[in-house]
């Protein structure tokens, strides 16, 4: 069951991101693109989950150092944006 919330999720955050790339490309809304790269560094981090866990379970990819990396670089990426698009 793990397996499948873990490909569901990983699905929909890449799902999410083309979304809002489309509406930024229709739009031209810069905080739609700030959205939308921080929401391909969460797809980014929930294919690599899915690998890491399901794919490469017996092996050890140093899996939390590069999630929370990705993380990481999705929340600056979103706070950038925030704070560009406020000044």
């Amino acid at each position: 069951m793990g397996e499948l919330v873990h490909a569901i999720c990983g699905i929909l955050s890449i799902a999410c991101a083309y979304l809002l790339f489309q509406n930024y490309r229709r739009t031209g809304s810069r905080l739609l693109l700030w959205t939308s790269l921080s929401f391909t560094f969460l797809a980014l981090n929930n294919v690599f989950v899915f690998a890491d866990l399901i794919v490469f379970a017996e092996l050890d990819l140093g899996g939390r150092i590069v999630r929370n990396g990705l993380n990481s670089c999705a929340g600056g990426v979103m706070l950038f944006g925030l704070i560009w698009e406020i000044t």
